[in-house]
């Protein structure tokens, strides 16, 4: 099965929810941003890898705006599950942006990066990565794949939200909400797409937006 969870920012604690300790070999958790088991090579993390390494099922991630990118790079491209990925151990893997993926017979379309709101406060190339926002090469990847899969997949994952969402939120909870680029890429996504359902998880929020679009962050959703 495949199950669907938000950022989890290397807090290794995460992992120890009573039902990922269900999971088996054949499951697949796919995170929606924001991983950060590859920040800074302290002890610590290393600590957190290997725990991670150790686990049954397979862990996938889409990265958000707050990965370090420099190291990320170090992984070479990988073929997975339809797509390119990178292999970050054996069970866990970077899901790259613009590609798509199949498990179980179902497809996933990825987009991963986002906009740090306090980049100003960040320190580039320690705690913030030009690389947060996709490149235009990627964008476009990403529109030539869904041409040759016919603008049909089964899900879409991304880390930031289309426009629409955002405007849901601002409009129900009266938080401002900061619209990028991106968030207008993918909203055309939204509007040119069939889909059956697409999980986004930068707001750190468990809601649903619509029957066919949820905000992910501590739930961990399976996909039926």
């Amino acid at each position: 099965m495949v199950y669907i969870t938000g950022d989890t920012h290397g807090d290794i604690s995460f992992f120890k929810n009573p039902k990922l300790k269900k999971l088996t070999e054949d499951d697949i958790l796919i995170v929606c941003g924001d991983f950060g088991f590859i920040w800074d090579q302290s002890d610590k993390e290393k600590k957190a890898l290997e725990v991670l390494k150790k686990k049954r099922y397979t862990i996938c991630f889409v990265d958000g705006a707050h990965e370090n990118f420099d190291l990320l790079k170090n992984y070479p491209p990988y073929r997975y599950k339809g797509g390119n990925a990178q292999k970050i151990a054996s069970n866990i893997y970077h899901l790259m942006r613009g590609e798509i993926y199949t498990f179980e017979r179902k497809t996933y379309f990825v987009m991963g990066g986002g906009e740090s709101e306090d980049a100003e406060m960040r320190v580039e190339g320690q705690t913030w990565w030009k690389d947060e926002m996709p490149s235009a090469k990627e964008l476009l990847s990403g529109a030539q794949n869904l041409k040759d899969a016919d603008y049909q997949v089964d899900y879409i994952l991304t880390y930031e939200a289309p426009a629409i969402a955002k405007d849901f939120i601002r409009l129900h909870t009266n938080h401002e909400m900061h619209l990028t680029p991106l968030n207008t890429y993918l909203q055309e996504l939204m509007n040119g797409v069939e889909y059956n359902h697409w999980f986004f998880g930068s707001l750190h929020l468990d809601l649903n937006i619509s029957k066919k679009m949820t905000a992910v962050f501590n739930e961990i959703i399976k996909i039926r």
